[in-house]
């Protein structure tokens, strides 16, 4: 999911740099003292799962928790995210550092999407969680296939849909799970 430098148009990378630093101060702004902890355990928890690569239909997949960051952070996952893919692009090479403004708002999309959805309060929490994991895949994925099309890719790159659908499955059982144990263990950690 991670855009490498190269495939987007430059102008398009640098306004979603813009983009990016607009998003990353409106979201982080106002933060309170007690959200630090957490978005520094979310933000490496983020890192961590993409360390964790499985094969899956010729590709190679790892999680994003995208949607557990939302639902854990709700607005603030947005700079969470941005850290994390900026380390993993130094340090990994996942994406590139002229694209890491496209990359961010795509899995930032993700995050806030499932943010909204979790928000959702007459929706039982059993349906809520595993469908904002699965949205927090879902987004990315979706807007990942239109800017490789838009970028020329031809049609074919939709075929990414199809392995991202089964990612989302895994996401959203995923945070169904942690969001069922942190009721049970820190309930403190859910809005």
């Amino acid at each position: 999911m991670h855009i490498s430098d190269g495939i987007i148009q430059t102008p398009v990378c640098l306004a979603a740099h813009a983009v990016c630093a607009a998003a990353i101060y409106i979201s982080g702004r106002n933060t309170e003292q007690e959200d630090i902890p957490k978005m520094g355990m979310t933000g490496a928890a983020l890192f961590t799962a993409s360390l964790i690569h499985f094969p899956f239909a010729g590709t190679s997949i790892h999680l994003g928790l995208f949607g557990l960051a939302g639902i854990i952070l709700g607005r603030r996952a947005f700079p969470v995210i941005y850290a994390a893919l900026f380390l993993q692009s130094l340090i990994f090479q996942h994406g590139g550092l002229l694209t890491l403004g496209v990359n961010a708002l795509n899995m930032g999309a993700g995050a806030w999407g499932a943010w909204l959805l979790w928000r959702v309060k007459r929706l039982p929490e059993s349906l809520r969680a595993p469908s904002a994991g699965f949205l927090g895949i879902l987004i990315p994925a979706l807007l990942m296939a239109f800017e490789f099309n838009f970028s020329g890719y031809g049609k074919g790159i939709f075929y990414l849909l199809t392995i991202y659908l089964a990612v989302a499955v895994i996401e959203s059982g995923i945070t169904f799970s942690a969001v069922r144990f942190f009721r049970k263990v820190k309930a403190d950690i859910l809005p």
